[in-house]
């Protein structure tokens, strides 16, 4: 049955495609929403960009038919057209004020409820919106494309697998074994984080038990030929070393240059940030797999100039790099240089061209080999700018995307539609990714408890 879709203007400014998103039913662009749109598209962030996009296609829509009356869009018979219903804001109860573009926006539902068959369905991301629509008797929903499952669900990127005995003998002899691609859950035991059972992806990582003795176990990846290798991780490195076992995953993906897009989850205090450094130092600094070590933050939200700061580029990044700085100094304390002597820091790296701190800002268009690359704090960006920054990798590069899906401070996206979590769910399975959620805290015992309590 055709429906009526009606968008609210953050739906087009987190997804200038969600236009085409409705197959053969009529989605219907509130006036209001133009306006909106307008003051947007002089931006020059992500959104601005969206909203310029926006206002290109309508307008190429606009010459081959009347917006008013609908235009054709798509393969399925679907059209669009921009819809008025300023006479409906009186229906709107007096605590809603009809001057407001919320609420007119809401009166255009209101309007084509009572005008036309098919069913209304109002389209916002906007949680408070979605509740008011509700009492005013209108069907509203979130905009679910590019979200995935639920974040419980998220791909954990490890798993726990209950194997012979002689399996995990052949394990500790020649360093691998091969293990059923899929198993049903044979339970948990003592200890255990995370499931067992399912569907093995290329490079998830495994946790071994023996049926027999759950004593005996061991910790692996399970590679595209089907087996589970051995982690091949070092004793330390830069002072530092796994403290749990997904700590050692971690280290193993970002350690291994056959795996070019590598992606941490965790909560604060985890060491995604600690561990992927540290990895990038030893990678180009030490080994010289990588030219150096590129670290960004998005300076929120992507793309907001940072010209009104005082100082040079380096200066005006330093409040955003502040915690890359902490790590890297916390990696250099103690630490002596090849000639004996303590290196004074990442200011030496960064005169030698070792390391290079960048925004994301004017990642666009760039190409960027040979490279170890962490974006941190990526639950922050959209999976456009995801896209944007993976396309920006080189021959030889490798990206490192770090954060926690729970704390996000980008009013258009959710732990569900960010781009971290759109990313783990989108590589899940590539020969050339690997993920790892981070699950304990180590930064120090009142920073776990802090996480536990608060």
């Amino acid at each position: 049955m055709d429906k009526n879709f009606v968008l609210d203007t953050n739906v087009l400014l987190h997804d200038p495609q969600a236009i085409n998103a409705f197959d053969e039913h009529t989605v219907n662009i509130p006036i209001t929403v133009i306006e909106e749109i307008d003051r947007f598209k002089k931006g020059l962030d992500e959104t601005g960009r969206n909203a310029r996009q926006i206002s290109r296609f309508l307008d190429s829509l606009r010459e081959s038919g009347d917006l008013k009356k609908g235009i054709p869009i798509g393969e399925k018979g679907g059209k669009i057209r921009v819809v008025f219903g300023s006479e409906f804001v009186d229906m709107l109860p007096k605590e809603l004020v009809g001057e407001k573009a919320d609420n007119r926006i809401l009166a255009v539902c209101l309007a084509l409820q009572e005008r036309e068959k098919p069913p209304v369905i109002f389209v916002t991301k906007d949680t408070n919106l979605r509740i008011k629509a509700n009492v005013l008797g209108i069907n509203a929903e979130d905009y679910e494309r590019g979200h995935v499952v639920s974040i419980d669900e998220l791909y954990s990127g490890n798993t726990k697998r209950f194997v012979s005995a002689e399996a995990i003998e052949s394990f500790f002899k020649v360093g691998s074994a091969r293990v059923e691609q899929e198993s049903p859950d044979a339970g948990d035991v003592e200890g255990g984080d995370f499931t067992s059972g399912g569907t093995l992806y290329s490079n998830e990582y495994v946790h071994l038990v023996s049926e027999v003795d759950p004593q005996q176990n061991a910790l692996g990846r399970h590679t595209k030929d089907g087996e589970v290798v051995a982690l091949q991780i070092p004793k330390d490195i830069w002072g530092i070393h796994p403290r749990n076992r997904e700590q050692r995953f971690a280290m193993d993906a970002l350690l291994n240059p056959d795996i070019s897009l590598v992606t941490l989850v965790g909560q604060a205090g985890t060491g995604k940030t600690l561990l992927a450094i540290a990895a990038g130092l030893q990678m180009s600094v030490e080994e010289q797999v990588y030219k150096r070590l590129l670290v960004s933050r998005p300076i929120f939200p992507m793309g907001r100039d940072i010209g009104f700061l005082p100082g040079d580029v380096q200066e005006k990044l330093r409040p955003w790099m502040q915690p890359v700085f902490d790590n890297v100094e916390f990696l250099f304390s103690g630490v002596e240089g090849r000639d004996g002597k303590k290196h004074r820091g990442y200011e030496e790296l960064i005169e030698m061209d070792m390391l290079a701190l960048e925004p994301l800002t004017y990642i666009r268009g760039r190409s960027i080999p040979y490279q170890y690359i962490i974006v941190d704090e990526a639950q922050n960006l959209t999976p456009h700018e995801v896209k944007t920054i993976i396309t920006r990798a080189g021959e030889g590069a490798k990206i490192v995307l770090t954060g926690d899906p729970y704390q996000i401070d980008n009013p258009y996206i959710d732990s569900t539609s960010n781009g971290l979590s759109y990313c783990v769910e989108r590589f899940k399975g590539q020969e050339v990714a690997a993920h790892v959620t981070l699950i304990r805290g180590e930064r120090s015992s009142l920073a776990e408890l802090a996480a536990e309590l608060l």
